[in-house]
């Protein structure tokens, strides 16, 4: 009688685990099948924002183009620019030397200083 007790107790305990082992797997499988899923929308989400990075790249590259050649056209205009400021500084520095060489007037070292020893001039 103990033996039967035993083995039908023992037989319900392995029906209840069987029981809880499948309710676990099917929480499981639920879970993996949201998986799956999610996984599936970051994809699509992946995939849309590489189509657009590509897009963005081609885009930065026609900007790029184009502003390489409008700096080819500007750089003439600037290397010309550039020249007229050299030859103005060449005339203005010509110009100072010029005035320089007509205003110094050599000093006279012979001439007498008139102005007797500690005396200050102060000019208002």
């Amino acid at each position: 009688m103990y033996i039967k007790l035993s083995v039908a107790s023992v037989s319900g305990a392995v029906i209840y685990l069987i029981y809880n082992l499948n309710q676990t797997l099917r929480k499981g499988m639920g879970t993996l099948e949201e998986t799956n899923k999610t996984l599936e929308e970051v994809r699509e989400a992946v995939h849309g924002l590489t189509v657009e990075s590509k897009q963005l790249i081609h885009t930065a590259n026609q900007i790029t183009v184009d502003v390489k050649g409008k700096m080819s056209n500007v750089d003439p205009l600037l290397e010309s620019a550039q020249d007229v400021g050299e030859m103005i500084h060449n005339v203005t520095h010509s110009i100072k030397e010029a005035s320089r060489s007509e205003s110094e007037i050599p000093p006279n070292p012979t001439a007498p200083n008139n102005q007797p020893e500690g005396v200050h001039i102060k000019i208002k």
